[in-house]
């Protein structure tokens, strides 16, 4: 069941929504805006409601199989939190590394938030509020994501203090996140980073 269990979660996570409602809309995202084929570059190129589309299908490759496990599984709790965990991982990296575009996928952040709300809702909670607070004085998506991968471990050390599995979780997921973001926090310094900006029409 463990390794049947973690192989669905990243053949569930390596589904590039991004990119296939990309090709279903006439064009490669990989080829327009900042050529990823998450959430934002498709709001960007597409509008905003396939962009809020593409993050709600990302975020459900995350929530959905650690939701199953967690909740659905009979094993025991701390059995039920590692393998959930192990499952959560491998749907983020499905996502970041997805094979159907030769491991060439997002910057993990929906998937991540699915895992977290699946769980650790609190924590999910206060890193949303943080990410729209940021967002709000910034217009700027990957500075939120970034400031909200930093206090990940933060967050779950202050409201999971007697959780080791959690808190390497957060170590691990917050690593991935800001590591995928490394030619975002480049344009940052540089200036360049466009700002949150879904004015284009809905094709």
């Amino acid at each position: 069941m463990l390794v049947s269990g973690i192989l669905l979660s990243f053949l569930c996570g390596s589904i590039p929504f991004g990119f296939l409602l990309g090709k279903a809309k006439g064009i490669d995202i990989r080829l327009l805006g900042s050529k990823n084929i998450g959430a934002t570059n498709v709001g960007r190129i597409l509008g905003w409601k396939w962009g809020l589309l593409v993050f709600l299908l990302d975020f459900l490759k995350g929530f959905l199989p650690v939701f199953l496990i967690r909740f659905h599984f009979d094993v025991h709790q701390t059995s039920s939190d590692l393998f959930a965990l192990i499952c959560g991982l491998a749907s983020i990296i499905g996502h970041n590394f997805t094979p159907w575009l030769k491991g060439k996928g997002g910057k993990g952040i929906a998937t991540s938030a699915g895992v977290l709300l699946a769980l650790m809702p609190k924590v999910f909670l206060l890193l949303l509020i943080a990410w729209f607070g940021i967002l709000f004085f910034t217009r700027i998506v990957s500075i939120s994501s970034i400031c909200a991968a930093l206090f990940f471990p933060f967050f779950t050390f202050i409201l999971y203090p007697n959780n080791p599995l959690f808190f390497f979780f957060s170590i691990v997921a917050s690593f991935l996140a800001i590591w995928r973001h490394r030619s975002n926090i480049k344009r940052i310094f540089n200036g360049t980073e466009p700002k949150l900006n879904f004015s284009k029409q809905n094709k």
